[in-house]
């Protein structure tokens, strides 16, 4: 699903921003970016995504703007420095040829250098407070477009429901159909007349009468849908219930889709009439358009 959201905190040692937004994506795909010395944040802002979204393409942005201030003290990382130095005295002694740190590198170098007034607790409380805020108008956005696709599903829901109804009495009457052309082919065919009075044959009225059932009932076997149709009924009316429960439904609704489409091929194949193969049609072209939509549903 998509959704968007920023927020942008003041603080005095200076603003922090925080920026959420996500595109569709049937997997939960996160990307940050932010700078090298904010990077230690990365894995406190990856649990709170995850603890609210579970699809899409999802990415983060985070940038720290200090405010301007020629009485602020610059502090160094001791701990960091000496592993520095460590870490180096280590390369060049596997590789005497290898040039040393130069002092603006180790300036720069991230997590050396940080501004004194601003303590690292103090941040992190400031970016789980942003963070918090930038989530729920971020989620809420994602909820404004998960009624929408809520609205959509249940039209093609109610669309599938009005097929089902509409070719459902079709079934007994193609089967009379059917046994009406039988006996005239069986009366073509053999020469006769099933009605009384008739001329005689070889072959009694009974024995045609009999295999006209047979064909009949073959036939009604073939192309009976009544199970189809039962079941269609029955993942229909669960895929309404579970829009309606909401929450967490996307991979439910992923199984409803693919047994949906399961029964609508199975009436497809065993359609007898021009009306049947139509309407397994319309049923797929419904469920394939809520399927893609489900894919991007939590």
């Amino acid at each position: 699903m998509t959704g968007y959201a920023i927020s942008a905190r003041e603080s005095d040692a200076g603003t922090i921003t925080l920026e959420l937004k996500s595109v569709n994506s049937r997997f939960l795909d996160l990307q940050f970016r932010m700078n090298d010395d904010l990077r230690a944040l990365e894995p406190l802002l990856r649990e709170a995504i995850m603890s609210k979204v579970l699809r899409g393409k999802v990415e983060c942005r985070l940038s720290f703007g200090r405010k301007a201030n020629s009485g602020t003290s610059l502090a160094i990382n001791e701990t960091l420095l000496s592993s520095l130095a460590k870490a180096q005295q280590q390369v060049l002694t596997q590789f005497d040829q290898a040039r040393p740190l130069t002092v603006n590198e180790l300036l720069r170098w991230p997590g050396v250098l940080s501004d004194s007034e601003v303590g690292e607790d103090n941040l992190l409380a400031d970016v789980q407070a942003n963070m918090a805020t930038v989530l729920d108008a971020f989620v809420e956005s994602r909820e404004r477009e998960g009624a929408a696709l809520e609205t959509m599903l249940l039209s093609r829901v109610s669309d599938i429901e009005q097929i089902v109804q509409r070719i459902t009495p079709l079934i007994p009457k193609a089967i009379e159909q059917f046994r009406q052309k039988a006996i005239d082919r069986m009366q073509e065919a053999l020469g006769i007349s099933l009605a009384e009075g008739s001329p005689t044959t070889s072959i009694s009225k009974d024995e045609v009468q009999d295999r006209i059932r047979q064909e009949v009932t073959l036939y009604g076997i073939r192309m009976d849908v009544a199970e189809e149709l039962t079941r269609l009924s029955g993942h229909l009316t669960e895929t309404r219930a579970i829009l309606k429960k909401g929450g967490q439904v996307g991979k439910r609704l992923d199984f409803m889709m693919q047994e949906l489409n399961r029964e609508a091929n199975t009436l497809g194949s065993k359609a007898a009439l021009k009306e049947l193969s139509d309407a397994s049609m319309q049923m797929k072209l419904l469920i394939e358009q809520m399927r893609e939509q489900v894919q991007n549903l939590e």
